[in-house]
């Protein structure tokens, strides 16, 4: 048995046969035309065509993974619509006299090291996107290229690495896990497979082999695990994690209309985290008590180049609202900046964008966007349950003048006869330790509390968690962390406050006890840990 690590990004376990996909992509050579314009209007056409490929691509992406994810596709339009990129191209095969296939080649990669694009976001977890254009094109000027992936039955998918467009037509029923040498966490190629729910493991290396072709593979996607050859115990060790998952899952849907209660008769609220208006139907399914956390930012961070306009912001808003009915939709204005870039949004290069301008501060600078999310909001409201609130807060100040361009807003929806809640509650994030430590002051002026987890350890350890590096040192559980969620809950339910937690500690079923005695009043995950969370709520004596 051969065993290998890599990089989790899709939970499960996947058993079978390995498969390489293979591209038949024959060595690009260096050849000088002599008609270089016949040459450019070869490119020219070639680019329509992958254009052309690319929205057929966006619609069944649509239909697979929701219109959120196939934003993809429309982003990588985009990439053959930026001038920098069609620029590069057309100069060096007119200055250099070059085959538009070795050119398009290189010219991918002087994108991908361009200094320029890198400081504007763009290829922050895009690089397989521009490859994955790169290779279209390519494709299509040379005629020939075709991928080849054949197989009879069920199999485990390997490859160098997956492009989206690759993962996107990954048929499920085929497909039962892939692996790949290369790639990255938070690409668009690990948002399609945990969309898709195919178990992943990525980044093996060169360890990965061609000679493991056909092989019994196990890729476990709970630990990051490759097994080549398991021996008998490990199989059968995997195939009984596999089952229990499956049957695990149909006794959770046994809980759907039960009660949040331990046996000694404490509730929590459960809710469900959102960023997509995808995730609404699955909060449905989770049988959530509402959204405790709707995630703005990522409205922005899946159109491209393109800011979505505030109708299009109050259409997701307003359909969260009316399917959550009676219970509260919790909408966070979107909180960009650190690992939440948004294309559509320049914010300029920072060394420690981490610490540096995000949240509540981007809104601040960028005043026409925070009035259009709030105005969207408040529009919402009209339809159901809506609360709103503001994220990576340091300050009394900071509240008091993001109440006041609230109320700024309201003003100018009743000039406008625009119906809205004017009593919408209005609530922080709790994701610094100065947050922290005025906590009592904020719960004076807000209704209502959540903690981000995440932001609050890193910040309260002074690391970055996304710096690979200090991976070990990142530690949720230590006692200063959990210190802080006491002091929050005491500060707050002295007002007659209400406090979630949101963050990844939130569906730690390890730490829910830890809540429900401290007297933390709601728990918001993501739909598909609900029910989980539910059972281990009513399991507490």
């Amino acid at each position: 048995m051969i065993t290998l690590t890599g990089k989790k990004i899709s939970e499960g376990i996947a058993i079978g046969k390995l498969a390489f996909y293979k591209r038949d992509i024959k060595e690009i050579k260096k050849i000088y035309v002599k008609d270089v314009e016949k040459e450019i209007q070869r490119f020219t056409r070639a680019r329509e065509k992958a254009i052309s490929e690319l929205k057929v691509l966006y619609d069944l992406s649509v239909r697979e993974v929701g219109e959120a994810n196939a934003a993809i596709f429309e982003m990588q339009q985009e990439i053959l619509e930026v001038q920098e990129f069609t620029d590069k191209i057309t100069s060096m095969i007119l200055e250099e006299k070059l085959n538009a296939e070795y050119v398009v080649q290189r010219a991918a990669e002087r994108l991908l090291s361009d200094a320029d694009f890198q400081k504007k976001g763009f290829n922050r977890g895009h690089e397989g996107d521009i490859r994955d254009v790169a290779l279209r094109l390519i494709r299509i000027l040379s005629r020939s290229f075709k991928d080849r992936m054949f197989m009879d039955e069920p199999f485990v998918m390997a490859a160098r690495e997956l492009y989206p467009s690759d993962t996107v037509q990954l048929d499920k029923s085929k497909v039962l896990g892939f692996v790949t040498m290369y790639g990255a966490i938070n690409s668009h190629t690990a948002v399609l497979a945990r969309t898709k729910g195919i178990p992943s493991v990525i980044g093996l290396g060169e360890v990965l082999k061609e000679e493991y072709e056909g092989k019994t593979i196990i890729v476990d996607g709970y630990e990051g695990k490759v097994y080549i050859e398991p021996d008998y115990t490990t199989l059968t060790k995997m195939k009984e994690r596999r089952d229990a998952g499956v049957h695990q899952t149909k006794n959770l849907e046994r809980l759907k209309g039960k009660e949040n209660v331990t046996q000694s008769g404490q509730k929590i609220d459960i809710c469900a985290n959102v960023g997509t208006r995808e995730d609404i139907e699955s909060v449905l399914r989770s049988d959530a008590g509402g959204i405790g956390l709707f995630r703005s930012e990522f409205l922005y961070m899946e159109t491209g180049n393109r800011i979505p306009t505030e109708d299009q912001i109050f259409q997701v808003y307003r359909l969260a609202a009316e399917s959550m009915g009676n219970n509260r939709v919790v909408i966070r204005v979107a909180d960009l900046g650190g690992d939440k870039m948004a294309q559509c949004i320049t914010m300029g290069y920072q060394n420690n964008p981490a610490i540096g301008l995000r949240g509540l501060r981007v809104m601040f600078e960028k005043e026409d966007l925070f009035i259009e999310q709030l105005r969207a909001i408040l529009r919402a409201s009209a339809y159901g349950n809506v609360q709103i609130m503001f994220p990576m807060i340091t300050s009394l100040n900071e509240v008091k003048r993001a109440r006041d361009t609230l109320e700024r807003v309201k003003r100018g929806l009743k000039e406008d006869k625009i119906p809205f809640n004017v009593n919408i509650p209005v609530g922080v994030m709790i994701e610094t330790p100065a947050a922290v430590m005025i906590s009592g002051e904020l719960a004076r002026e807000v209704d209502f509390f959540s903690i981000g987890t995440n932001d609050l350890t890193q910040l309260t350890l002074g690391l970055d968690r996304g710096n690979h590096r200090l991976e070990k040192y990142y530690d949720p559980y230590h006692p200063a962390v959990l210190k802080m969620i006491r002091i929050v809950t005491n500060n707050v339910h002295l007002e007659g406050k209400t406090i979630s937690i949101c963050g990844d500690l939130a569906a730690d079923l390890t730490m829910t006890e830890f809540f429900i005695q401290i007297g933390i009043d709601e728990l918001s995950v993501a739909p598909n840990q609900v029910l989980a969370l539910r059972k281990k709520i009513r399991d507490i004596q």
